[in-house]
């Protein structure tokens, strides 16, 4: 049950990238239905009007420096995008497995033998489960903010937080013998652990940036938004940090091949890295593609799973 959730998890983090890289974040404008319904429309001539919420498109409007007043009926049509509103839909759907594993972990959790792991792992799974609920709050908050940056920024570091949760659930209730030699690489991997946690908070904040260039520079050249993001602090701490990753990567990975353990981890994780390096610079050099994001994103949850098992795997052998 565990492992579904984690699965789903790292999912749901792909799909929320190509939601955001796709700008449909608001595709669904109200929630939990999406535009008045259960099954969003497909075409515009679908959209029931006496189902829409006049005052949320009014706080968009006001959000965005537009007159509350100019929007009417056909003003909302014309905010109707099918693709949009059906991405959205879809990342919703791909939610609900999340919870469904969740409450089926809670429930299993009980069935464990009695002992100090079962009562772990019913307090995790039922905390497993509140983060869920509380990251679904987020989700509606993040609609109604009229997708808001600090509000998305957290939405992704509670993702985080579930995700080692449910790594440790996960070897909790596994056997795996702990390496003695290990010892002495735990404490570089679980830097790079923080390390790379940190800079997904901060590649979060620079999409934030790029969601707003997408806003406000609509019909542009992506390649032309590097220029801008230069500008920014944050985008230059998020590109420079990168380094330390890799340097400190280097360093793990000639320390396992020098003590002949985890040499497989130690490669994946290098391959992992080094995709990001590519994707990083293509994005800093050629342009801010989108399908290049949704990628960017998405390796760096698998590489925040994996992290979280080998520190975890690792933490055992010093224990």
């Amino acid at each position: 049950m565990v492992t579904g959730v984690l699965a789903f998890v790292v999912l749901l983090v792909f799909v929320g990238a190509i939601v955001r890289a796709t700008g449909a974040g608001l595709g669904c404008p109200d929630w939990p239905k999406c535009w008045g319904q259960l099954i969003p429309p497909w075409k515009v001539e679908q959209v029931d009007l006496s189902k829409i919420n006049y005052e949320r498109f009014e706080k968009k409007a006001e959000r965005l420096g537009r007159d509350p007043s100019t929007v009417t009926p056909e003003h909302i049509l014309e905010n109707f995008n099918p693709v949009h509103t059906w991405t959205e839909f879809v990342n919703r759907l791909t939610s609900l497995p999340v919870g469904f594993f969740a409450l089926g972990a809670v429930v299993t959790s009980f069935l464990l033998p009695m002992g100090k792991s079962r009562r772990k792992m019913i307090v995790l799974s039922f905390l497993s489960l509140f983060i869920i609920l509380v990251n679904a709050v987020m989700g509606a908050m993040v609609v109604y903010s009229g997708l808001k940056p600090g509000i998305i920024t957290l939405h992704l570091a509670l993702a985080m937080i579930l995700i080692f949760i449910l790594v440790y659930c996960r070897r909790e209730v596994s056997d795996q013998p702990a390496f003695e030699s290990g010892r002495r690489v735990a404490p570089l991997v679980w830097g790079l652990l923080a390390l790379v946690v940190v800079e997904g908070i901060l590649g979060s904040q620079v999409r934030e940036l790029t969601d707003m260039l997408a806003r406000s520079h609509k019909g542009e050249i992506r390649s032309q938004w590097i220029w801008e993001l230069e500008q920014s602090a944050v985008y230059l701490v998020h590109r420079s940090f990168s380094w330390l990753i890799v340097i400190l990567m280097g360093v793990v990975g000639w320390k396992t091949w020098k003590l002949g353990i985890f040499e497989k981890r130690a490669k994946l994780m290098t391959g992992l890295v080094f995709a990001m390096m590519v994707m990083g610079v293509i994005l800093a050099q050629v342009g801010v593609y989108p399908w290049v994001q949704v990628l960017h994103v998405g390796v760096a949850a698998i590489m925040v799973t994996l992290l979280c098992d080998w520190s975890l795997v690792l933490q055992r052998a010093r224990s």
